[in-house]
């Protein structure tokens, strides 16, 4: 069966890498894809501030799929990395690589899964969705998991989008309005279903396809969503991507207390390295105000909010289980983020 493919990468913009994803037509023979299908693909690089125009080539090699629920039968949503002109070095920009060899690098043996939360805020136009023309909404209250026309704006996309997801087969594990109007979260994870994994890899790319739909999804509405850490300055929330992870020592009865016990030493040691990698104008965010802690500080607690690190009541109780970190930004990159905590927890060197 003939259909499209949409190759989705990640530009060079800096501070923030974008999106970007082009189509091309292949042909899947019966019901089931594989990697096999979809060939390399070069694009211009120095349209994606990925290279000069003298040298412009880059390659697109793909690594993982999704079905396309917006094209619908024969039609996938494909991650790419950014290689080099020979197809095989990846290119600086390329942030994916960087996780793989963490993960080759030892990191692979801990079988490490991930959860991510990412919050975003929808904008119409110059000001955020629902908000009033010139002036400010009632104070923060009201408005997380609210229901309501008054409390709640932009519900209609929040459902498109996370059907889109679940009918592409990507982790969604949940959705919620959030504490500003005009803002909300979904999760992207292991779910605990059979057969699905948590490895960080396929989690990251999954919050990647789960943007990359945000931003399609929205254009059908009219709605850009943003992921900048403080859309609205003043005594409003930022926004993040609290991350959840673990390990199998985490994990494990009896052994996931002194794990973690470790683990957050380790973390308060690299606080100013994730700090650099954890997404641009996190200072904006990270005030010590609104449910975070000042960037300066490392501080953990059981169900802290306002912790670098929330150690869950689970964790705290039955001594296994996960942590969050509640550091990275809305716009952080999720293979960065993955990369630089495995390295912290897993004593490897990046």
């Amino acid at each position: 069966m003939k259909g499209l493919a949409e190759y989705i990468w990640m530009d060079g913009a800096e501070p923030t890498s974008k999106l970007r994803s082009k189509a091309r037509v292949i042909n899947v023979k019966g019901n089931e894809a594989s990697l096999a299908n979809f060939p390399k693909w070069s694009f211009d690089g120095s349209s994606t501030y990925q290279a000069k125009g003298h040298s412009s080539d880059l390659v697109l090699v793909p690594v993982s799929f999704v079905h396309d629920p917006l094209r619908g039968d024969g039609c996938y949503l494909v991650m790419c990395e950014v290689m080099e002109a020979d197809g095989v070095t990846p290119h600086a920009t390329n942030t994916r690589a960087k996780l793989r060899q963490v993960l080759d690098a030892g990191a692979a043996a801990h079988d490490p899964w991930f959860g991510f939360e990412q919050e975003y805020t929808l904008f119409e136009g110059l000001k955020p969705l629902g908000w009033p023309e010139g002036g400010y909404p009632a104070p923060q209250g009201p408005f997380y998991c609210g229901v309501g026309a008054d409390e709640v704006f932009g519900r209609e996309l929040i459902e498109a989008h996370a059907a889109v997801c679940l009918e592409a087969g990507v982790m969604l594990y949940g959705i919620n309005a959030e504490v500003m109007p005009g803002q909300w979260e979904f999760q992207i994870g292991h779910r605990g279903f059979e057969g699905e994994s948590g490895d960080p890899l396929t989690v990251a790319d999954h919050l990647w396809f789960a943007r990359w739909l945000l931003y399609r999804i929205g254009e059908d509405f009219g709605i850009t969503a943003t992921l900048d850490p403080k859309p609205v300055r003043g005594d409003w929330n930022g926004a993040g991507n609290h991350t959840n992870f673990s390990t199998k020592e985490m994990r494990t009865p009896g052994k996931g207390a002194a794990e973690s016990e470790r683990i957050i030493k380790n973390l308060a040691a690299k606080h100013d390295e994730h700090i650099a990698v954890y997404g641009a104008d996190l200072d904006r965010r990270l005030t010590g105000h609104h449910e975070t802690c000042h960037i300066t500080e490392f501080r953990h607690g059981v169900a802290d909010r306002g912790a670098s690190i929330r150690v869950p009541p689970d964790m705290a109780t039955k001594g296994c289980g996960y942590l969050e970190d509640r550091r990275p930004g809305a716009n952080c990159d999720p293979y960065i983020v993955s990369a630089r905590i495995l390295a912290t927890i897993c004593d490897i060197e990046m």
